[in-house]
């Protein structure tokens, strides 16, 4: 079935140092927040533009 690992996948994924899963971890997770920085950052200055401030 396409969408499902098989054991060896699974094993083989296993057989990687901590520090490289780790690092995709952490490379994930900084992206997700640039993303999100990014895209509130543009909203921000959607909405000011628009002439909605909070002062």
């Amino acid at each position: 079935m396409p969408g499902k690992h098989s054991l060896h996948d699974i094993e083989q994924a296993e057989k990687k140092p901590l520090w490289q899963r780790l690092g995709w971890l952490a490379l994930i997770w900084a992206g997700s927040v640039g993303v999100l920085f990014i895209a509130a950052s543009l909203m921000r200055m959607f909405m000011n533009a628009a002439g909605l401030t909070t002062h």
